[in-house]
């Protein structure tokens, strides 16, 4: 099974580095970086560290980079992409949890939860923030959907590029650019019935005071649940 593993970033020079050497080269073909227009050395950091980095000046958000590292992998012969963050948060060392399922039962996408027996998530991870990625977003999937999933907002997963193939999910739409491309495509994968699981996961917030995130409080959190009431709705597809 070919694997290739993404990274979206934008100005993650102190952290991308120690992301890249914690990952195995034993068990992906290749990693590649989307830039999205970083300023700092963040490219040149990860050029150091071996990977292969696509470029995008001027940024086109997180949801832009998703798509060109899905077309980077499928162009590859990949069968698998596994996407995680450039900001530390998540483990390396866990990316065998997200292809075991793949491997050796059949599932189309695995899903990371921090939040399933045997996660772990802490750090500087705000009160506001295990609400929201916890109990609140997760109930709007489940009201969309039907499913219940107990981390739907968790950057860290794995699924068969073959999905993408779907002509019923369409990754490369411009209002997906954003942070809304990643609850589109797990709404679409459990609504048009492939098969999903949820494995355990760390997920670790650094200092605020280091960037723990770069979302905006309500504007960027629109973009992850609106796609699930535009598609609930059927006001998109």
């Amino acid at each position: 099974m070919k694997v290739v593993v993404c990274i979206a970033v934008w100005n993650e020079e102190k952290k991308i580095g120690r992301v890249l050497e914690r990952i195995s080269r034993e068990l992906v073909s290749d990693t590649v970086v989307v830039d999205d227009g970083s300023t700092d050395r963040t490219v040149a950091v990860a050029q150091a560290h071996g990977a292969t980095i696509l470029h995008h000046p001027p940024p086109r958000g997180v949801g832009g980079c998703i798509w060109q590292g899905i077309q980077y992998a499928r162009a590859r012969g990949a069968d698998v992409i596994v996407f995680l963050a450039g900001n530390n948060k998540d483990a390396p060392e866990e990316i065998p949890r997200l292809l075991k399922p793949i491997q050796e039962d059949g599932v189309d996408l695995v899903q990371g939860s921090r939040y399933l027996p045997g996660g772990r998530h802490g750090g500087d991870m705000p009160w506001y923030r295990v609400i929201g990625t916890k109990y609140l977003h997760p109930a709007m999937f489940w009201l969309a959907t039907g499913r219940w999933l107990t981390d739907t907002t968790n950057g860290f997963r794995a699924f068969r590029l073959a999905v993408t193939a779907d002509p019923a999910i369409n990754l490369d739409q411009p209002w997906l650019r954003r942070y809304e491309l990643e609850p589109y495509l797990l709404y679409q994968v459990v609504t048009r019935g492939y098969r999903v699981a949820e494995v355990p996961v760390t997920k670790l917030y650094p200092p605020k005071q280091q960037g723990y995130t770069k979302m905006r409080p309500l504007i960027d959190w629109w973009g992850i649940v609106r796609p699930l009431l535009l598609l609930a709705l059927h006001l998109k597809r």
